[in-house]
């Protein structure tokens, strides 16, 4: 077994630890603001349809994340998860609040031969809007059906989170964790135990770092990784409480 092979078995066998420590992995369609979310945490999706192929046999990871990573940032966990789950009363959600969902919904809308003239464009409705020359109402109507069908399958997605509450900043053990995570599983121009399946959302995106990485990551795929992470991911997994 490769080095490298061997640290992302070791790697699932944290994520083993941290599974029995929570109970088990959630999805958003059953989360909300009340259960007891750790204030800062780092957070691993997978796909069922995802399975490893060279690592074992569970769902692979397709997307790391975590929140303030600047100096002073006052974003929470479970405010960052929400982003991504999007309104549960409207269904609808916000892909300029997060690249998640953008990415999500550039795959999906590229899958079913469909062109959506704002997806991406500007900060907010408002900005997009002036940038088209076409009034805001019309920008949330056209991307409504989308940012719907993107909500339905990010929320169908298990994942399992770790409390990491060090103070915001670029120097987090967040960022630390989220970085050498996202390095150590992508398979970017450089052979990985676990690629995605030929049927894998991910391959119809535009972005030829999600494509080749097999995550919905574009962020530090072609970095590098730090083995050292291991022992701080484990440290925090003793810290992980069940909601």
């Amino acid at each position: 077994m490769t080095n490298r092979v061997a640290d992302i078995v070791r790697f699932y066998e944290l994520l083993d630890m941290l599974r029995d420590r929570v109970g088990g992995a959630r999805m958003l369609a059953d989360c909300r603001s009340n259960m007891n979310w750790p204030e800062r945490g780092v957070y691993c999706f997978f796909e069922q349809c995802e399975p490893r192929t060279g690592s074992g046999n569970s769902p692979r990871v397709v997307r790391v994340g975590t929140h303030a990573l600047t100096a002073g940032a006052k974003s929470t966990f479970w405010g960052r998860l929400s982003q991504h789950r999007g309104s549960i009363r409207t269904d609808g959600g916000n892909h300029r609040a997060s690249i998640f969902r953008l990415l999500v919904g550039v795959a999906l809308a590229h899958q079913g031969n469909m062109h959506y003239l704002s997806w991406g464009v500007g900060s907010d409705l408002g900005t997009a809007a002036r940038q088209l020359g076409i009034g805001r109402d019309i920008v949330k109507n056209l991307e409504s059906d989308l940012e719907i069908r993107v909500s339905h399958y990010i929320r169908s997605m298990p994942f399992l989170w770790l409390n990491v509450d060090d103070e915001p900043g670029p120097d987090s053990q967040r960022g630390f964790i989220e970085r050498n995570t996202i390095a150590l599983l992508s398979g970017y121009r450089t052979p990985v135990a676990d690629r995605p399946s030929k049927d894998w959302l991910g391959r119809h995106n535009n972005r030829e770092k999600v494509r080749l990485s097999g995550l919905w990551n574009n962020n530090h795929v072609d970095e590098a990784y730090d083995r050292s992470f291991f022992h701080v991911m484990e440290w925090w997994i003793g810290r992980t409480e069940r909601l």
